[in-house]
């Protein structure tokens, strides 16, 4: 499928997590079958103002592509001026963030915010689209709270400002990531408009991801928390839409191998101080549902080094092959 001249190989996206989305977890999303990985949000004026830790974010690996630069903002010359800066740094597509629920974005008016202000997000969508040569698409929400659902006028606001793709979060900002994501705004979302739209939200295995290509008859899946701690979900959707049979699930070895893995990527990217500490939080993810995985939480978020988490990884190796003989 095509956004705008892009061609997607794999109708499947990583979206934009902060925290968690960064260069080394993107790398193994598209390892694993990933089509497209967008990069955690970026503030327009962070770029601006030209922060260096926001101007790191703009990293992007030639293994990774085709890959998406977000941007996210609230006035529409700095998001048509960050937008060429993204363009420039060899962003394949830029994305607009209308999505992020967080309270310090949206008291700033930015972020699903901007579900509440059609106006101004239009000003900045046109601004954006004119602004540069690439595809522009934007990350939206059902809408604000259960009184304001408006993903489908927002959707048709974003076609006419010249947006090449959708992403439609099922659920409203009012919701955050509780509740349950109502794919039936994503289908009138496709319905209304021409440009391709993904779906997103509750897609936990590949046939979650089947199902909602069914119901909603959206072009595309877009994965959020369901690739959290759990990278191979795109191996199994890529293996779904192909038709054929899925790979079997992660075996403790295949999980903590690409826990492993994910780790020394850091370490080669940030260093070990900064690898070891963004770690322990994607450790986290890796091991849930795992036996003695609270225990084992609360030991790795004490470590330091590579040396003593690599360690601490086979122990906890160990005690799997304990627990279950």
């Amino acid at each position: 499928m095509k956004i705008g001249n892009l061609r997607l190989e794999v109708p499947v996206v990583l979206a934009p997590m902060a925290g968690i989305t960064d260069l080394a977890f993107r790398l193994l999303c598209k390892k694993m079958g990933c089509g497209l990985t967008v990069t955690e949000m970026i503030s327009a004026k962070g770029l601006l103002y030209n922060n260096a830790k926001t101007k790191e974010m703009l990293r992007i690996d030639y293994r990774e592509r085709p890959t998406g630069i977000q941007l996210f903002g609230n006035v529409p010359e700095d998001l048509a001026r960050a937008a060429r800066i993204a363009a420039d740094s060899g962003a394949d597509i830029i994305d607009f963030n209308m999505g992020c629920p967080v309270t310090k974005i949206v008291n700033n008016g930015e972020g699903s915010a901007l579900m509440k202000n059609p106006e101004l997000a239009y000003e900045i969508l046109t601004a954006m689209t004119d602004a540069v040569k690439i595809p522009v698409t934007v990350k939206i929400r059902a809408g604000w709270n259960a009184s304001c659902r408006n993903a489908e006028n927002i959707a048709k606001l974003a076609e006419r400002a010249g947006v090449a793709a959708i992403f439609v979060h099922g659920r409203t900002r009012e919701q955050f990531y509780g509740g349950k994501a109502d794919w039936q705004i994503i289908a009138m979302v496709k319905q209304a408009v021409r440009i391709p739209v993904f779906g997103n939200g509750d897609i936990f295995s590949a046939d979650d991801g089947i199902r909602m290509l069914k119901e909603t008859k959206c072009d595309g899946l877009m994965m959020g928390r369901g690739a959290d701690g759990n990278p191979w979900i795109f191996e199994q959707l890529y293996a779904a839409l192909q038709g054929n049979p899925l790979p079997p699930l992660p075996d403790i070895n295949k999980r903590l191998d690409t826990a492993i893995e994910h780790l020394q990527m850091l370490l080669t990217l940030k260093g070990e101080y900064i690898a070891v500490r963004e770690m322990r939080r994607h450790i986290s993810a890796y091991l849930k549902g795992m036996p003695h995985a609270a225990d084992y939480r609360c030991r790795f978020h004490q470590l330091t080094s590579k040396e003593e988490f690599l360690k601490l990884l086979e122990d906890y190796r160990q005690c799997w092959y304990d627990y279950v003989s």
